[in-house]
């Protein structure tokens, strides 16, 4: 049990660079004198560790110190491996060195057994620039100028506050800070028709994640598939929302946000969908379908 407690209090300084020996008692829930018996044992040991008296002090590791490779396992060793030279996200991961330093460092080799492009088809450079200016953006806290197509049918120019890239459903999104709207909004990478990066910076804005995540928006949509949309339905919906009827046929029952981008989303099934539920629904749909039809008739 000590053991354990001494790595983590390691880990936890790594991560945090300071703290109290009050602090780490109440982290760990031991005494005091506890604290200062484990640090007495990992100075023993040989870590780089040392107290600071006063009232900026408190208790810390030397500036250059790393945890030496034996205090990973060989199978977080491997895992580490093979997130890094797996991910093909950015331009630049696939030569970077990297991975030979940490295959050199751990004596292990790393197996070419899968690759992630997150790239479109036909669009990887594209794409790939993108992202990258995007990340840097976030990370150097500097505003971007877009040119956005919104799920309204709306293009328009905003300057935003890049918070965080976000990879979900099989889509890159950026969280950010949008200025022309006063609040906090989502925007599919794929739909920045033009962006720049601005030389101005920011600071003091974090996405309300527990806005994000929260699904009092959401309704159950209950959707009728014929047996030739397989392909799709899981390419799209997850197996746990898939019923399949005796005939082939597939029931889906999912919870998603009832918007604009809802409507367009089922139009793209075009008569392959039947809406069981909500009713309301179905009514929206055909109409915007109707909308389609007088605007293309000739």
């Amino acid at each position: 049990m000590q053991e354990s407690r001494l790595f983590k209090i390691v880990y936890y300084l790594l991560d945090k660079g300071q703290a109290t020996a009050p602090q780490l008692a109440e982290e760990f829930e031991v005494s005091v004198r506890t604290i200062y018996r484990d640090i007495d044992a990992l100075s023993g040991a040989g870590i780089p560790i040392y107290a600071e008296a006063g009232r900026n002090g408190g208790i810390h590791l030397m500036n250059d110190f790393v945890l030496d490779q034996a205090v990973l396992s060989e199978e977080e060793k491997q895992e580490i491996l093979t997130a890094l030279q797996s991910i093909n996200t950015t331009q630049n991961i696939s030569s970077s060195q990297t991975l030979q330093k940490l295959s050199a460092i751990f004596n292990l080799s790393s197996e070419n057994w899968l690759e992630v492009d997150f790239s479109r088809w036909g669009n990887k450079g594209a794409d790939h620039e993108k992202f990258e200016l995007l990340k840097s953006a976030v990370i150097h806290q500097k505003c971007v100028k877009i040119t956005y197509a919104s799920s309204y049918g709306e293009v328009s120019e905003r300057i935003i506050c890049p918070l965080k890239m976000s990879y979900k459903s099989m889509s890159w999104y950026l969280k950010a800070y949008c200025m022309q709207k006063q609040d906090y909004r989502i925007f599919k990478l794929t739909r920045m028709i033009d962006f720049q990066v601005l030389a101005d910076g920011f600071s003091n804005y974090s996405f309300p994640e527990a806005e994000e995540e929260s699904e009092q928006n959401y309704h159950t949509v209950v959707l009728h598939f014929p047996r030739n949309m397989a392909y799709r339905v899981f390419d799209e919906f997850d197996i746990t929302q898939v019923t399949r009827k005796e005939n082939g046929d597939f029931i889906v029952s999912v919870k998603m946000p009832e918007d604009e981008w809802l409507i367009g989303y089922l139009l793209s099934f075009g008569t392959q969908v039947d809406i069981i539920e909500p009713a309301h629904l179905k009514e929206i749909v055909a109409r915007q379908a109707k909308k389609i039809y007088e605007k293309h008739k000739t």
